[in-house]
């Protein structure tokens, strides 16, 4: 009787529960509201930093634009964006919608019937998917829209990304203490936060090796609050192994076991009789070499040679058994260098120029590399390296900054722009710098660089260049040529200092020939160091300082968007009429504002023509985008005939006659009819000058008066459009073929 009441309190009991727990997911259906939005809201226009929207049927229409693939920008339709990642179809649908970061290159493919375009970069970005609610996550019923053309964006995000940070600093620390008794052994894992603290910067680095004893019991590196000074550190680090014939270069701790020790006492022995022969002997062009930089390239997994191994590979030679034994038992010595004298080996410290010189105001980021293939004596002399580029430079806010990423099997930001602001601390931050390990994934790492590290909340200064200094053991292990192009038409210069190129019997595992030349931002040489050595990296300090402070020759700072003189050439004949001439004015600004505009960057003028022809303003009356607008904006409709030739000539005349030299001349001449006046002597005259011309034809403009003015050639450079209100399809497109002109210049 008990077990029959107690099963059946058991069975309402279960039912009870399951009626609960559905009554429970039919209120949470009920609650989540999901909003509509139309086909031609752009993500930019919603304030919401993620949401799930409904898109209507009908969208699939080219007059709703999308900029990239899989990553989008945010002036793109959003639900264009959904149909052209197959989220959604041409009968709407709910999606869900993620705001991210800025972005350079988007690239543009046509899918499931909607073409997107590619666009050199945009301010943020956002990605689709199918609309269904991440856990955690609470979606607005209603979304917000920005009252400006400019996205707003909340703080609230920005919270939780410090919140983040704070946790992966967290992280960093409590592996820094794990792997603090651990000898040698350097971190498989690095932090990928933007940028900590200096704070923070301390607290997770590993710690300094200080001893370079051959005692057994005292060769576990303990950590130390005092990082010491950089000559003592360098050679102290130094001496822990010897480079060798080998790419691996290190070969563990300097101490002798105890079973190796009659093989060392032997050993020490040849070393005293060799060293008279051979102490000049280079070591790099051996088979040897060759092999075991192959073997590390195609594999990340042994970092250190086994010593029984070499004690093996050293029975065999006694000069090599003298090597090997001497670097374990006496550690760094001119022997185990090359190097002639002990000055050459411990270089003085450079003398800092001028503290926050203002000639050379550049945004500087170092690639650190950080593969295992450098091994961790040369990883030190690259620490040393940008420690004494850090004090030649004169590190100011109102100077030079420098930041680093280290680069391996994927790229972390040690420190950015904005942490360090002065030399001292950067060079003891350099210091502490742990080696990530890994491949040298140099085209990873300037994709990261492009999309990641020259932005405002890194302390990118606007005015200033963007510069890369890639440092490369031998040669990357992926390819550089799409991303140094990403980041070049991003306007970033990209420097290379290739260390110990590759030997004639390694060209062959090169996955790139010819990368330097591929990634540069110009292949006249200026670019490019190739240093024979990573033991006379420090002769190249002074030549690097002075190349990247030389601003006037660091062209790639100039992209399409902000290095040109557009005047605008408008039509405003009585045939135009006042409406449609506030949509031209439209048109007109609507390109200004894709442009960087202030009086070093790009700069807009404008005329306006009938009979007679009149200068609205010229390339030096406005500085700012803002100004540029709001006089386009108070541009009054004059009412005339067209006389469009006269007008090509007096623009050519009286505006572009004032462009400076270092700009490229752009004429975007609009018109809607016929011109009373010979067009192709005037155009012709202004191809002549250098002036770049493109002709925008509405309704009853003649085509071959068109094809006339425009530059060749002509489906490049000229447009027709059947009516006024369909002007703003250009928009994107002649932008995008003023970029791809740009682009397309000569890089020698």
């Amino acid at each position: 009787m008990k077990a029959t009441v107690i099963a059946t309190f058991f069975g309402v009991f279960l039912i009870c529960t399951y009626a609960s727990k559905e009554a429970t997911k039919k209120m949470k259906k009920a609650k989540l509201y999901v909003p509509q939005i139309d086909c031609d809201v752009k993500a930019g226009k919603i304030i919401n930093p993620e949401f799930i929207a409904k898109c209507p049927p009908g969208c699939q229409d080219v007059k709703y634009r999308v900029y990239g693939t899989d990553i989008y920008a945010s002036f793109s339709s959003v639900c264009n964006a959904a149909i052209h990642s197959g989220i959604i179809d041409n009968t709407g649908g709910k999606i869900l919608v993620q705001k991210v970061a800025g972005h350079s290159g988007y690239r543009g493919t046509f899918s499931n019937g909607v073409r997107s375009l590619s666009l050199p970069r945009w301010r943020e970005s956002f990605l689709v998917s199918e609309g269904k609610p991440r856990k955690g996550v609470t979606y607005p019923s209603t979304l917000e829209y920005s009252s400006s053309k400019n996205t707003a964006v909340k703080s609230e995000p920005k919270k939780k990304e410090q919140d983040l940070k704070a946790m992966k600093s967290a992280d960093t620390a409590n592996a820094a203490e794990k792997t603090s008794g651990q000898g040698d052994t350097v971190h498989n894992k690095y932090q990928t936060s933007p940028v900590p603290p200096p704070a923070t910067q301390v607290a997770t680095t590993t710690p300094t090796t200080t001893t370079t004893t051959m005692d057994p019991s005292t060769t576990t590196p303990k950590p130390t609050t005092t990082p010491a000074p950089t000559r003592t550190t360098t050679v102290a680090a130094a001496a822990k192994t010897r480079p060798g014939p080998h790419r691996v270069r290190d070969i563990g701790s300097n101490s002798v076991h105890p079973a190796y020790s009659s093989v060392v006492a032997a050993a020490s022995r040849q070393v005293q009789a060799a060293q008279g022969r051979g102490q000049n002997t280079a070591f790099r062009g051996t088979s040897t070499s060759a092999s075991n930089r192959n073997f590390l390239r195609s594999s990340t997994g042994i970092q250190h040679q086994d010593p029984v191994a070499a004690f093996q590979r050293a029975a065999s030679s006694p000069a090599h058994l003298a090597m090997e034994t001497d670097s374990w038992k006496t550690g760094l010595s001119l022997f185990d260098t090359g190097f002639g004298s002990k000055e050459e080996l411990n270089p003085k410290p450079l003398e800092s120029v001028s503290q926050g010189n203002p000639n050379c105001k550049v945004d500087l980021s170092f690639l650190m590399d950080g593969s295992w293939s450098i091994g961790k004596r040369r990883f030190q002399l690259q620490k040393q390296f940008l420690s004494n580029m850090a004090r030649a430079l004169g590190i100011s806010s109102a100077g030079p900054l420098m930041g680093i990423v280290q680069y391996g099997d994927d790229p972390s930001t040690e420190f950015n722009l904005k942490t360090y602001t002065n030399s001292k601390d950067l060079r003891n931050a350099i210091e502490k710098i742990p080696q990530k390990g890994g491949l040298s994934n140099v085209g990873k790492a300037l994709s990261f660089v492009n999309k990641n590290f020259f932005l405002d909340a890194n302390g990118n200064r606007g005015g200033a260049p963007n510069v890369v200094v890639v440092m490369v053991d031998g040669w990357p292990t992926d390819h550089v040529e799409e991303a140094s192009r990403l980041a070049r038409e991003s306007g970033i210069n990209i420097f290379f200092v290739t260390i110990e190129a590759a030997a004639a019997s390694e060209k062959q595992n090169i996955i790139e020939p010819n990368f330097v030349d591929k990634a540069v931002c110009r292949t006249n040489g200026f670019y490019s160091i190739n240093v024979p050595s990573w033991f006379s990296l420090h002769k190249v300090v002074q030549p690097l300082v002075k190349r990247v402070c030389d601003t006037e020759r660091l062209v790639c700072s100039k992209t399409c968007l902000n290095s040109a003189d557009i005047g605008f050439v408008i039509d405003g004949s009585s045939s135009v009429g006042t409406s449609n001439f506030r949509t031209v004015l439209q048109f007109v600004a609507n390109i200004s504002k894709e442009f960087e505009i202030s009086d070093t960057d790009t700069r807009v003028g404008a005329v306006q023509y009938t009979y007679e022809q009149r200068l609205e303003f010229s390339f030096d009356k406005y500085s700012t985008k803002q100004d540029v607008l709001s006089a386009i904006k108070r541009i009054s409709y004059w009412s005339g005939g067209t006389s469009t030739g006269a007008a090509i000539s007096y623009a050519s005349e009286q505006l572009f006659s004032k462009s400076k030299p270092n700009k490229r001349k752009i004429m975007i001449l609009i018109t809607d009819g016929r011109s009373y006046d010979d067009v192709s002597i005037p155009a012709m005259a202004a191809h002549q000058n250098g002036i770049i011309a493109y002709s925008i034809g509405v309704a009853w403009a003649a085509q071959d008066e068109l094809e006339a003015i425009a530059t060749g050639p002509d489906k490049e450079h000229s447009f027709f459009v059947d009516e006024f209100d369909n002007l703003h399809r250009f928009v994107h497109q002649l932008i995008q073929n003023i970029c791809t002109e740009f682009n397309s210049q000569p890089r020698n």
